[in-house]
């Protein structure tokens, strides 16, 4: 009698198993109907959810609380959301500047918008935050590809120099044909591209300054590889000789 007994606690146990397993197998379809899926799921238990992004150097932690009456997620009773933890295991000494300058601009926005179980109280807005927080890590993300190929390329567009301090980024142009060499400083946000780059000049040689810059700025749109295209707008206009 007690080996039957154990047995069906045994199948219950399983039965409650499968549930939880076609519980997370729901709730990651609804999860990747997401335009923006820049996190891949590490657990899923009764207790927490773990998210990675951005090549697993950036880790959200969920965890769960006890079940809110009247509220469904993946046709089961939603869960309470007790916290959420953001943490970066990005190596600032060994990472790459630019990728130094991501994680800061995503952990800008993370800290901007507040108390984030606040803004995520319960499972049913998990989606909602995971797309948030994928959309500036594929902004940013795309910012520290440019980064890369302006600090590697960049004299194919008398690009002397490219610096990363904090969150800004100095530019510093030489061009014996237009004898001109300057340094332009942008100040990056984590919205950037949807917003014109506030920036400051510094001549070193020749005539091309704040006004001749700002026109050719001004010509530039914000919006997908602004960074790049800025560059490149400079080089044409301004360094392939006497203005």
């Amino acid at each position: 009698r007690e080996l039957s007994e154990m047995d069906a606690e045994d199948e219950l146990d399983l039965a409650e198993m499968e549930k939880l397993k076609e519980t997370e197998r729901t709730c990651l379809e609804i999860l990747k109907k997401y335009e923006f899926t820049e996190w891949e799921l590490m657990e899923w238990s009764e207790q927490q959810a773990v998210f990675n992004f951005l090549y697993d150097s950036m880790t959200l932690s969920v965890m769960f609380g006890p079940p809110r009456d009247g509220e469904f997620f993946a046709a089961r009773p939603s869960r309470s959301i007790i916290s959420l933890d953001f943490e970066s295991f990005l190596d600032e000494e060994q990472a790459p500047s630019s990728s130094c300058l991501v994680q800061k601009l995503i952990f800008q926005f993370i800290e901007s918008q507040g108390n984030w179980q606040e803004k995520c109280p319960t499972l049913c807005y998990l989606p909602q935050a995971l797309f948030d927080i994928s959309l500036v890590v594929n902004r940013c993300k795309i910012l520290g590809e440019e980064l890369e190929f302006l600090q590697r390329w960049g004299a194919k567009f008398h690009l002397l120099e490219t610096n990363i301090k904090d969150t800004e980024v100095k530019l510093l142009f030489s061009s014996s044909v237009a004898f001109a060499k300057f340094e332009l400083t942008l100040t990056l946000s984590y919205d950037y591209p949807s917003a014109v780059l506030p920036f400051r000049i510094q001549t070193h040689i020749g005539n091309i300054g704040e006004k001749e810059i700002a026109a050719v700025l001004s010509r530039v749109p914000a919006g997908h590889n602004y960074l790049k295209r800025v560059v490149i707008s400079i080089h044409q206009n301004l360094l392939q000789g006497p203005l």
